[in-house]
């Protein structure tokens, strides 16, 4: 239950609708994506800093969207199990947060064409499907979210479109080994994802809204959280045997432990304890991803 006795500024309601907590899903695939350019001796400090910003702006924009719409679609109420939501506590109204959305996926876009003047137009449609793909999440007359297919949305453009596209503004190509990097990134981001719907599958039901975890149920989603855990360490060890990595690409295997610890409290924690296991799926995300990022970069 939200507590509607805690006060906050208009500042501070902004910074709440933000999410600070899912802001590791806009770092880590340019964190990843400029460590393998790094690697191949193609990295570019100005670009890199540009294309997190950018990443950041349009994960901004993603949760204001997602705010608004599942707040107009009844998916977001005061029973709700998971953190505060600003337009569900009357922090900010409907009218602000559309405004809100429209400034930063424009600030995003005019940002991004400095990508676009480096790397070319190819730059430019990724920007603009990644800015349509967010909207697209909850809003639209087809919302992805809505309809099973919001895993696939974050893997795809939180995993496979961030980390190739940012180190594609380095290298100006595309490669084997940069689809590679990216599967863990999607993956791991796309377990925060599992969680939220795991905890959340009475109330989706109750709203319509069809997540993998309300049409397979929830031991579908703990398989799936398996599965993409399991992919991701999957993926260091390729590099390593494969693609002649030295033994640093091998650095995520030090959270194997959280691993475990994650996998117990997904199978023994229910309702609001919940929020406890999609902090820390965040937070495995965020530094599963810094040590990829150091074992590629070393």
């Amino acid at each position: 239950m939200q507590d509607k006795n805690i006060t906050h500024t208009k500042l501070q309601s902004w910074i709440l609708a933000s999410r600070p907590k899912t802001l590791p899903a806009a770092v880590v695939p340019v964190l990843v994506g400029s460590a393998l350019a790094i690697n191949e001796g193609k990295f570019k400090f100005i670009y890199a800093l540009v294309a997190l910003i950018c990443s950041l702006f349009i994960q901004i924009g993603t949760n204001f969207v997602n705010d608004l719409y599942d707040f107009l679609k009844g998916a977001d109420t005061e029973k709700r199990k998971g953190p505060i939501r600003v337009l569900a506590s009357g922090l900010i109204t409907v009218n602000e947060m559309k405004f809100g959305s429209f400034l930063i996926f424009l600030a995003a876009f005019l940002l991004g064409l400095i990508l676009v003047y480096k790397a070319g137009l190819l730059i430019l449609w990724i920007g603009i499907l990644s800015i349509i793909a967010g909207i697209a999440y909850t809003a639209g007359p087809f919302p992805l979210a809505y309809n099973g297919l919001g895993d696939i949305f974050v893997f795809l453009f939180f995993g496979v479109v961030g980390t190739t596209g940012t180190f594609y503004i380095h290298a100006e190509k595309f490669s084997a080994v940069a689809f590679l990097t990216s599967i863990p990134v999607g993956a791991l981001i796309t377990n925060i994802l599992v969680v939220n719907n795991y905890r959340d599958i009475e109330e989706d039901e109750a709203a319509g809204k069809k997540t993998l975890a309300v049409i397979f149920g929830k031991t579908f989603a703990r398989y799936q959280y398996l599965f993409l855990l399991a992919a991701s360490f999957t993926v260091p060890a390729m590099l390593y045997f494969f693609y002649n990595f030295r033994f640093w690409i091998l650095l995520p295997f030090l959270t194997l432990p959280l691993a475990y610890k994650l996998i117990t409290m997904l199978y023994t924690l229910e309702g609001l304890q919940l929020n406890r296991t999609l902090e820390l799926t965040a937070k495995f995300s965020a530094l599963f991803g810094l040590l990829f990022a150091a074992g590629l970069t070393l």
